[in-house]
């Protein structure tokens, strides 16, 4: 189980904007702002209003090197996401479908936010 991820973004007020309209479907939000001090960088948590676990940071981001995947509690919510982020400005890089290249009950969708990271929200049933 990951506890957390820092992702550092190019834009961090158009990134914020990005994530709280395609995060929305799934009840992730932004809701805790960390003011950095002692050489820690300033970071905006999203979560479920209670545990921050995916963080944005300003800086130079590095697509290349990461991706990640959100849960979601059925097809449905996956389908919503993908709409949501599309809506919000994302590029498509694999549109909600049954992934079953991966094993059966594997529903997802893939999209690239501002700054080139590619994740995906995923069911699996």
């Amino acid at each position: 189980m990951i506890d957390h991820l820092i992702l550092t973004v190019s834009d961090v007020q158009r990134s914020l904007t990005f994530y709280e309209a395609a995060l929305a479907p799934l009840n992730i939000s932004m809701f805790m702002p960390f003011k950095g001090d002692n050489g820690n960088p300033d970071l905006w948590g999203f979560g479920d209003g209670m545990r921050a676990f995916f963080w944005l940071k300003q800086g130079s981001p590095s697509p290349e090197a990461l991706h990640w995947g959100f849960e979601a509690d059925d097809n449905q919510q996956v389908d919503t996401f993908y709409e949501a982020a599309m809506a919000a400005g994302a590029k498509d890089r694999i549109s909600p479908r049954a992934r079953l290249e991966f094993y059966p009950g594997y529903y997802a969708a893939d999209v690239i936010d501002p700054d080139g990271y590619h994740f995906e929200v995923v069911h699996k049933a």
